[in-house]
Parts: structure tokens; C-alpha cells; sequence
């Protein structure tokens, strides 16, 4: 039994940050509902992996939910709408507010059809400030956080390939539901939670803020090297592998010393602490990239971890889908999908509870596979719901 079972949530979100937030509320046992437009929502079909043209992200995404068109434009649409909400706990969005106003999905409109509903929505940058109109992905979070100022290289600028604006709001707004749910359970009380791109890229890049407004210095883009402590980099090894290091700390830097043979080091005034390692980390990283460059990344990984340092390869995509520690920890679970070559490598939920562990008991849903069902169960005949697609309501 799911720790959420019985709690009933409508998603109309797009792309990552509302899909994968009700995909975790999915995993832990809420039923889910997708509402999508009758040709599918824009994020279904973005970088295609399968037969259907399903994209690798929504399958992620959407695993554990049953899929309704709608056209929500429509006044049998957004009478539909009013019926879903009236039997749902959790509203789940990301559009602009004049999206979720035009929609039905603002919390005033909500709340006159249940008044203890939970909104959660993801927007670029909040409600209530001169940028809230705006619309943007994950990139626009990424590059107005400073993070993005500060890595790649010197000439250079480097935006992270992986969305983690996306995500981690995603992660932010699961808590503030969670935290809404046990706060209506208390009071019987609902409430809006939002979540945004721009605070959530903030919080994860923070550090660098209070750097620059207490030191009022930038430090320099430096590629995979450290922020703030050395040697730090990834080190090429002589069969054309890479090998993360990161040595934090003076008990570390002298096993570090030790290993590659460099006593003298330890009493070297430029190296006497974290920051003044840093400040003078090409000698350190030139002296780590020398060491490596004769052994093979094998050797260099069980050097490094006899030696309690903190290391780890740079795994190709193939790589972590051979990872026997991967494997062993089931963090991939494979799940069949119509159109897909093989069962397709799903992330399992990302964080695990003994009582109550989240699961993966459906694929993603194919387009409007469950609008019949879902229609059903709030009250709409077999011929009521014929008619409807007759007049591509549904």
C-alpha cells in the first residue's frame, strides 16, 4: 500500500518540473490523472524513442499515470474540468498565470469548485514580480542564477546539458505538496504551492552569491577544476579514460601527497590551507594530470581508493547502463513500452522509504488511453462519452 493511496491528483503539466513532481506522488501511490490536448501535449513527443514517437523524458516522466485528452476551451471541456477537480485533492501545472487563469486552473477558480483543492504550480521566475509574464525552460533558471557566470571555461560559458532547474523544482514542489497535505489534514485547510525555475537555479548556486556580495570577487570560470579546493579536476589516463578527483581538507591533501610521492609539499606555505590550494591549483592539477597520465583508469581508481580519496570515473551513457553497482541497487528498473525497442531503463523513485517504498506499477500512458475510464468514474455514459469525441471534446 502506497503511503499516498487514495489521494487523487490532475496533472496539466508540461515538459519536467509539474510531470515529474506528480510522477513522484505517483510512485508513492496517488492516482494520477495526465490531461493533455486531444493531439498530445508538446512534451510527449520531444526527443523521440520509440515506434509511436514517444520521447525518453515523458517516459521518465509520466510513468504511473493514466493519460485524458481534453480540450479544455471548450464549455463541455471545462465542465469536464469542473468534475475532475470536484473529486481531486491535488491540482498539478506549469504555464504562465494567464495560462492557468484562461484554463480554470488559478487557485481562486479551483477553490470555488473544492475548497480545500492543492494547487502546485512551476513557473520560470514566481508570480508578482516585473519578470512572472515571462515564459522559460530550464536554460533561463540556469543562466539569471550567476551559476552559469561561473562555469566552463574562461572564454567560454558552459550551460549544463542536464535540466536540473527543471528537476530540482520538480523536487522543490513535491515537498511544498507534501507539506500542504499534512497541513489540510490538520486544519482542513488547502493551499497554493509554487514552485519556480529561477529560486530553485538560486538556491543551488547560492553560494557563489554570498561569495560575491560578502568578498565582492568573482572567481574565474575554470572548467572541471574546483570552485574552492585543489588538486580538483578530471584527469586523463593513459588508456583514454577520465577520473574525477576532489581533495577537500588538510587530512586529505596529505594522503594525496603521500600517494603520488610528494612529501615536500606538506610544509609548502602555498599549500597551507583549502583556499590557498586553490589559488595556486595549476601546480596541483599538473601535478595529479602527471601521475595519471602513465596508468590506466583502473590503476588510477584503486590507487585513489586504497588511499580513502574521493574519486569516481567519467562514465559514458553505456557506462552507467552497465554499472554493476547500478545494477545491484536496481536504481534503473526496466519497463515495457509499446513502440520501444526493449524495455525501456526507467529511474526508480529517487529516494527510498522502508515502510512505504515508492514503485513503478505502470508504463507511461499512451495518448488518451484512459478517457474512457476516467470519464466513467466522474459520471459520463459509454454513448455520453461517444458523443464528446464525435464533437472532439475528448
Amino acid at each position: 500500500m502506497g503511503v499516498l493511496d487514495g489521494v487523487r491528483v490532475l496533472d496539466y503539466g508540461r515538459f519536467i518540473a509539474a510531470p515529474w513532481c506528480s510522477a513522484l506522488l505517483a510512485d508513492m501511490g496517488a492516482d494520477v490523472v495526465r490531461i493533455e490536448k486531444r493531439e498530445g501535449g508538446e512534451d510527449r513527443w520531444v526527443q523521440s524513442v520509440t515506434s509511436g514517437g514517444e520521447g525518453g523524458t515523458f517516459l521518465q516522466c509520466n510513468r504511473n499515470k493514466r493519460s485524458l485528452t481534453l480540450d479544455t476551451t471548450t464549455d463541455e471541456g471545462k465542465e469536464i474540468t469542473r468534475k475532475l477537480v470536484a473529486a481531486a485533492d491535488i491540482v498539478v501545472a506549469n504555464m504562465p498565470a494567464a495560462g492557468m487563469r484562461a484554463n480554470g486552473l488559478d487557485y481562486e477558480t479551483l477553490r470555488e469548485v473544492k475548497p480545500d483543492i492543492i494547487l502546485a504550480s512551476a513557473t520560470a521566475y514566481g508570480e508578482g514580480g516585473p519578470y512572472s509574464d515571462r515564459i522559460g525552460f530550464d536554460g533561463a533558471g540556469q543562466v539569471m542564477s550567476g551559476a552559469v557566470y561561473r562555469q566552463g571555461l574562461p572564454e567560454q560559458p558552459i550551460r549544463t546539458v542536464v535540466p536540473y532547474a527543471d528537476f530540482g523544482t520538480a523536487l522543490t514542489m513535491t515537498i511544498g505538496v507534501m507539506m500542504a497535505l499534512y497541513h489540510r489534514d490538520r486544519t482542513g485547510e488547502g493551499q497554493y504551492v509554487e514552485g519556480a525555475l529561477l529560486p530553485t537555479a538560486m538556491m543551488l548556486s547560492n553560494a557563489f552569491l554570498i561569495e560575491r556580495d560578502l568578498l565582492g570577487t568573482d572567481k574565474p570560470r575554470m572548467g572541471n577544476q574546483g570552485t574552492s579546493v585543489a588538486p580538483c579536476d578530471l584527469y586523463r589516463t593513459s588508456d583514454g579514460g577520465w577520473v574525477l578527483l576532489q581533495i577537500a581538507g588538510q587530512p586529505m591533501f596529505k594522503r594525496w601527497c603521500r600517494l603520488v610521492g610528494r612529501l615536500d609539499l606538506f610544509d609548502d606555505p602555498r599549500f597551507a590551507d583549502d583556499d590557498l590550494r586553490w589559488e595556486n591549483g595549476d601546480v596541483l592539477n599538473d601535478i595529479m594530470a602527471q601521475w595519471c597520465a602513465d596508468k590506466t583508469k583502473s590503476e588510477v581508481l584503486g590507487l585513489l581508493d586504497g588511499a580513502k580519496l574521493p574519486a569516481a570515473p567519467m562514465h559514458s551513457t553505456q557506462d552507467v547502463l552497465d554499472d554493476p553497482h547500478v545494477a545491484a541497487m536496481g536504481y534503473l528498473q526496466r519497463v515495457p513500452f509499446p513502440g520501444a525497442p526493449h524495455d525501456v531503463p526507467i529511474i526508480a523513485t529517487p529516494f527510498r522509504m522502508s515502510a512505504t517504498p515508492g514503485v513503478i506499477r505502470r508504463r507511461a500512458p499512451l495518448l488518451g488511453e484512459h478517457t474512457d475510464e476516467v470519464l466513467d468514474e466522474i459520471g459520463y455514459t459509454a454513448a455520453d462519452i461517444t458523443g464528446l469525441r464525435d464533437r472532439h471534446v475528448v
